[in-house]
């Protein structure tokens, strides 16, 4: 019993560690399309421009990147090569892993796969919950990820974030209530919702949101480059297997008709 126990432990060990790493508030569900070249080659800019001081993507090359994106190479080299780095190099940082310690604590995390990691409603969610916190060293915040040890590099962008008060939706039992007479959301004042202090970011709230779903689809086709070719192939192998199972049909039915 003992040892079905352990057996059993083990195998729950993976769900348990999974549910750790997406604990937390609950995700808004953003939609990720990889096949879209021109997000993701907005995304692959704001990569390159905001997250690569830090943030290596070294199990990806820059030529790969280019060819999938639909990016001349000669433009790729312009705009997103900042490092002196040749179209067939990896997409390392110049930052050194010392340096990066002694600077922020740790190093900084290598970003291909954190799509396959986090997920990309995490990922979403936690690039645009930062939020002004002067007790963090950074004077920064988030929401999905409590203390975490990073500068908000997009303020910029999304502008001066903090913790205020406005009007939201009451949810009740996960349901949104509306008025049963008009249909209007019923509201009520939360003093615990993230707000954007006016005309302190060069983007609006759509644009910034439209701005992080084309960073987390480039992260999103980064983790899994192959992800597109994957879903034709398996579509072909279905395909095949419905047409086969006709005549593997048909071929059971003639050896077992004159068995009773």
């Amino acid at each position: 019993m003992k040892k079905l126990f352990s057996v059993l432990l083990l195998a729950a060990l993976p769900m348990l560690s999974f549910a750790a790493v997406h604990g937390g508030p609950e995700l808004e569900s953003v939609d990720i399309d990889v096949s879209d070249k021109a997000a993701m080659q907005d995304g692959a800019r704001t990569f390159a421009n905001y997250c690569m001081g830090c943030h290596s993507a070294k199990f990806q090359r820059y030529e790969r990147v280019a060819d999938d994106l639909g990016i001349p190479h000669e433009m790729m080299l312009d705009k997103l090569v900042f490092t002196g780095a040749k179209i067939g190099d990896h997409m390392n940082i110049g930052m050194q892993s010392n340096d990066a310690k002694a600077w922020f604590g740790a190093a900084p995390p290598d970003l291909t796969l954190v799509a396959r990691v986090r997920g990309t409603d995490w990922l979403y969610g936690y690039l645009r919950s930062f939020y002004e916190d002067p007790a963090r060293p950074w004077g920064v915040n988030n929401k999905v990820f409590p203390n975490v040890g990073m500068p908000n590099v997009l303020v910029g962008l999304q502008g001066r974030q903090v913790v205020g008060c406005k009007q939201v939706q009451v949810v009740e039992d996960g349901k949104k209530q509306f008025d049963p007479l008009t249909g209007a959301p019923l509201t009520h004042e939360a003093c615990d919702q993230l707000t954007i202090v006016p005309k302190t970011g060069s983007l609006t709230e759509e644009q910034f949101d439209e701005k992080i779903k084309n960073l987390v689809t480039f992260l999103a086709y980064s983790a899994n480059p192959v992800k597109l070719q994957h879903q034709r192939i398996g579509t072909y192998v279905l395909l095949y297997l419905a047409f086969f199972f006709v005549f593997a049909y048909l071929l059971k039915r003639e050896y077992w008709k004159d068995i009773h």
